[in-house]
């Protein structure tokens, strides 16, 4: 159980690091911080139920991103403050890392195989994020958008609705 809360809390701090080196405004870093760790746990979950690391990538990532695309909506802010920060636990920098390293000691077999499953998992990365970004704006903004009763304002704006009569 240590375990899991320690990755939680690194997970959690690392995208807040990551957030503030992207100059990110202080009221996000928490958000921030919530998404990325919703991710890693789910990856660490995957992981650890016997899943490949490119299986477990795609699902943390389909949990960033719907927190991200969700988030959006709630704090009235651009995807990228949540989605670019909270992703960084999930890349393959470790796999990349060791396949130039396999490649500069000449251990083509190993470099080959760290380097087929660091981009097996790059994919998964941006399979993740398409299918949830292909879905509607609309569906996040219906789930999410509290502020204005339906109908007496638009959605997109502060203004009234024209089309409306009453």
């Amino acid at each position: 159980m240590i375990h899991v809360v320690m990755n939680a809390l690194c997970s959690f701090m690392g995208t807040v690091s990551f957030a503030v080196i992207f100059n990110v405004p202080k009221r996000y870093y928490v958000c921030c911080g919530l998404t990325g760790m919703a991710g890693w746990i789910t990856y660490y979950a995957f992981v650890s139920g016997h899943a490949s690391a490119a299986s477990a990538s795609f699902f943390g990532t389909l949990v960033v991103v719907l927190i991200s695309r969700a988030l959006t909506v709630l704090m009235k802010c651009p995807i990228t403050i949540f989605l670019v920060s909270g992703i960084i636990p999930l890349v393959p920098g470790a796999g990349i890392y060791y396949t130039v390293y396999y490649m500069v000691t000449n251990q083509l077999a190993e470099a080959s195989r760290r380097g087929m499953e660091s981009v097996k998992v790059a994919f998964a990365i941006v399979l993740g994020i398409v299918f949830v970004v292909s879905i509607p704006r609309d569906v996040f903004h219906s789930l999410f958008h509290f502020r204005y009763p339906r109908g007496k304002y638009s959605i997109y704006t502060n203004e009234r609705d024209e089309s409306r009569k009453g």
